[in-house]
């Protein structure tokens, strides 16, 4: 079994004015809030216990919710109005709903979290990411040769070892940015999709992060620190690993943008 966790708690800014009246996860594309976009892929690839985070507008996706009797899935809402928390803050907050479900004598180990952002669309296959997922690992995040200027930095065995900033130069995480100019060339650069399967084990990594940045951090801070763990101490086995995805003939669409909605409309309706 497998949870579910759907960020929709941003603020929508850049989909404003229609943010200014309803959260982001409520605009509606081809007759559907992106919200119910997300819920029914997940629940098609037989994810049905999901986690919503909230902020902005949170009522109204909680009655919409439940108008639909949560279309036809378990949805628990982890409620963030006091304080958005990004992305690694909110799976963060979630954890208790996440991990809930007590193990079982069927399934003893704790389920692992598919996790993804409420206004990315895409062609993803769901059943193939799980099926590729080890649980022996921290995580298998969702990446794509997509051009962008910030990139995943993975090793010949697809596992994370770092981020760039090709406009700027930046390289993270520090360790790795002393000899950046020397070992970037090795690595595969790889734009991530805001989609990841995660181990319960992630949240074994989280207070490093927690420590430096408060309760308010993004996914992509917390898989940086873990890269740090892993250059000062060295892995010896694949639990702190976070490996690639590379869905094959992969399309996806980020909805950031209020002149984009009826391209977005037509990409959903050709999923």
């Amino acid at each position: 079994m497998v949870h579910g966790l759907i960020f929709a708690a941003g603020l929508g800014t850049r989909l404003k004015p229609l943010t200014d009246t309803m959260p982001k996860a409520l605009v509606p594309l081809a007759g559907k809030p992106l919200l119910q976009w997300q819920v029914e892929k997940l629940r098609d690839a037989g994810i049905t216990d999901i986690v919503v985070n909230v902020h902005h507008f949170p009522d109204m996706i909680i009655d919409t919710i439940r108008a639909n009797n949560g279309w036809g899935c378990n949805i628990q809402i982890s409620d963030e109005r006091d304080c958005l928390l990004d992305t690694g803050g909110g799976l963060r907050k979630a954890k208790e709903l996440l991990l809930s479900t007590q193990p079982s004598t069927l399934n003893p180990q704790p389920s692992p979290i598919l996790a993804c952002n409420v206004d990315i669309l895409s062609n993803i296959d769901i059943k193939a990411l799980i099926a590729a997922h080890d649980p022996q690992t921290l995580g298998t995040l969702v990446v794509s040769e997509r051009k962008t200027q910030r990139y995943f930095l993975f090793d010949e065995d697809f596992s994370l070892r770092g981020w760039t900033n090709i406009a700027t130069g930046e390289v993270k995480p520090a360790s790795l940015s002393e000899a950046a100019h020397s070992i970037i060339p090795s690595f595969q650069l790889l734009a991530f999709s805001g989609m990841q399967v995660l181990s319960p084990a992630i949240f074994d990594h989280m207070e490093r992060v927690v420590a430096e940045k408060g309760d308010k951090f993004s996914l992509v801070d917390l898989y940086l620190s873990v890269c740090e763990e892993n250059h000062q101490s060295p892995i010896t086995n694949h639990q702190s690993i976070l490996r690639a995805f590379v869905p094959q003939d992969y399309r996806m669409m980020d909805v950031g943008k209020i002149d984009q909605i009826e391209e977005a409309e037509r990409f959903a309706e050709s999923l």
